[in-house]
């Protein structure tokens, strides 16, 4: 009921925003309102981020020596510099270039998100940096103790975690390699012209963005993709209306097993998405106009024109966000 009410109130919305006005499409406020803000930094009061906690992290999560021989960091799936934090592959190579069922999605914003991974099974970017580590086919440790082993044998990760976890007789442990690199997630934002327009700049989307963003609105998608980052606040089926065509994977079901769960996954964020290519959780489909097609037949039943697919996509431009360049040097 509470999904429903918020798309009437969406479509209603944009209805009233569809009026031309001198400068281009109307944009009514409360669809601004549906968006919210997104913040300066995804720091929490459970998460502080503290400086010290952010240099380790950025040191960890450049560091090739997580993997078990020493070939992959998290920037090797993730790559933070140019790349809007993804390898832009189907699926990401780990060790031994073994390759895993699921697309690598990108780390900016992610932190701000209900739950990581395509699954929700991490909580937090700090319980989901621990993951890979010790999967078999990405990073490959054994378990978290071979890696802080590791690290314990290297004087600067000795210093730095005693700096960043102060008072601890032991600061070098597997949790806080999992504080610490999403401390430093927590600070991969990347507002857009998007997030200008939303604060009062009119000029920042041109007209033909505005125009897009009153038909992704008018079409409801806002139901899932909503909140700051446009997504990622929610789970969803994929082939709500229509079944999705490849059923392989079954996305939660795999870790409930309750019938209801079955092609439900996380809903993604479409900040950045014009450069996050390819998509969905198989990374099957390789361009944004493709998967603006899709999201539109199984999960609206609609089938939309060129014009209608064209003028989404322009508007999720506007999504692409500034790279930290200066916050995501390597140490």
């Amino acid at each position: 009921m509470r999904s429903s009410a918020i798309a009437l109130l969406l479509v209603a919305s944009a209805c009233r925003a569809g009026m031309q006005v001198a400068g281009g499409p109307h944009t009514d406020p409360a669809q601004l309102e549906a968006f919210g803000r997104l913040p300066v930094h995804m720091a929490t009061a459970e998460s502080p981020a503290t400086p010290a906690q952010v240099a380790l992290g950025r040191m960890l999560y450049y560091d090739n020596r997580l993997s078990l021989d020493s070939t992959v960091s998290c920037n090797k799936c993730h790559p933070l510099a140019g790349a809007y934090g993804v390898d832009h592959l189907p699926v990401s190579f780990g060790v031994r270039a073994q390759t895993g069922t699921r697309n690598a999605p990108t780390v900016y914003n992610a932190a701000g998100h209900v739950a990581q991974f395509w699954d929700g099974r991490a909580p937090t970017v700090e319980e989901q940096a621990k993951g890979p580590i010790v999967n078999p086919v990405e990073m490959a440790m054994p378990n978290g103790d071979v890696l802080t082993q590791r690290l314990r044998a290297v004087a600067e990760y000795r210093r730095a975690f005693a700096e960043a976890f102060p008072g601890e007789a032991e600061p070098v442990t597997y949790d806080h390699v999992g504080v610490a690199i999403g401390a430093f997630e927590r600070g991969l934002v990347t507002p857009s012209r998007w997030d200008a327009f939303q604060a009062g700049d009119t000029t920042a989307l041109t007209p033909a963005e505005r125009q897009g963003l009153n038909t992704f609105t008018s079409l409801g998608c806002p139901t899932c993709h909503r909140g700051p980052y446009v997504g990622g606040e929610m789970y969803q089926k994929a082939g709500l209306v229509e079944p999705w065509p490849e059923q392989d994977d079954q996305g939660v079901y795999a870790l409930t097993h309750r019938p209801g769960d079955r092609m439900v996954f996380k809903v993604p964020s479409l900040r950045n998405v014009a450069e996050t290519a390819p998509y969905f959780h198989d990374g099957r489909v390789a361009t944004l106009e493709e998967a603006v097609r899709r999201m539109a037949r199984y999960q609206l039943g609609r089938t939309l024109s060129d014009a209608e697919v064209a003028t989404i996509v322009t508007w999720l431009g506007s999504l692409t966000g500034t790279i930290p360049e200066a916050y995501i040097t390597p140490p």
